[in-house]
């Protein structure tokens, strides 16, 4: 009971169940965490793990243990509420949101990236067909806003004090986040209508609106791609490797006929790792 390594231990064993959900859930996103400086990368997992617990939430492992609509989302909005507290008191019994309290603590993630994101998640359990309003608040919270986290991170992990980053560099955070959900969107229409009874965009399979969409991303990640290099250095080739990932994805929609899910290939990815293996850290600095 008055083991002095005893609190250290438990941040510890946190950080290691964050690492293990984004480890079991997504092999695109830990290739890029690998790339991510020592000082950076457990705080994203941090964050992406709580993400990733919040989504599950919302799109089936509840429904499928039993739970009818009312019950999921009163476990939403006590996940939302854990998560709050904890980042006010330092301290969870749930792993992960222990995990990510301390990185929202340490790098200055508060309640006004946090809310945004779990009324996105909330909105998966009352909208299924978005107009452009409600779409642009819902690409916000579900994916703005934790790009936005992450840069937090990126400019505040193991640093005395914590500050927010520079607009221009949030602009394209915010940009390279959106890119990413609408690419998402036009992956898994069809599993998101079929599955889960939800329609994002709108476009359907569409030629012409599918292109639109898509125009507007490479919009977005051109933008993003222009501030990679103002990030700090640790950070840099994996935003680099996810955004080039992203891209490809993009493409490989472009070719698509939207009656498939599609992928970048295990050789594409080991391309596109190393392809960023050669991207400077030596220019810019603090985001």
């Amino acid at each position: 009971m008055n083991d002095p390594d005893g609190l250290d231990l438990y941040h510890r064993t946190a950080m290691r169940a964050a690492a293990e959900v984004i480890a079991a859930y997504s092999t695109s996103f830990g290739l890029a965490c690998r790339l991510l400086g020592p000082r950076v990368r457990p705080h994203v997992r941090a964050v992406y793990a709580l993400v990733r617990v919040a989504d599950e939430i919302v799109d089936g492992p509840a429904a499928a243990a039993g739970l009818d609509p009312a019950a999921t989302r009163h476990v939403l909005d006590d996940f939302e509420a854990h998560t709050l507290l904890a980042i006010e008191e330092g301290f969870s019994a749930n792993l992960v949101v222990h995990a990510f309290a301390l990185t929202a603590r340490e790098c200055g993630i508060g309640p006004d990236l946090v809310r945004p994101f779990f009324a996105s998640m909330r909105a998966d359990l009352d909208v299924t067909e978005h107009d452009d309003r409600s779409l642009r608040r819902y690409v916000y919270g579900s994916a703005e806003a934790v790009g936005l986290m992450c840069l937090q991170v990126f400019r505040n992990a193991g640093r005395p004090g914590t500050d927010p980053a520079d607009p221009l560099v949030a602009e394209g955070a915010r940009r390279l986040g959106a890119a990413f959900q609408e690419i998402n969107f036009l992956r898994d229409a069809d599993h998101d209508r079929t599955r889960l009874g939800r329609d994002y965009l709108g476009v359907g399979d569409a030629p012409d609106a599918r292109a639109a969409v898509l125009d507007r991303v490479d919009r977005d990640l051109r933008a993003a791609r222009a501030c990679i290099p103002l990030l700090p250095k640790d950070c840099r080739r994996a935003v680099a490797a996810a955004h080039g990932l992203f891209a490809a994805l993009a493409a490989r929609l472009r070719e698509d006929d939207g009656t498939g899910r599609v992928r970048v290939s295990n050789w594409r990815k080991a391309v596109i790792a190393a392809k960023v293996s050669l991207v400077p850290t030596q220019r810019g600095g603090a985001a």
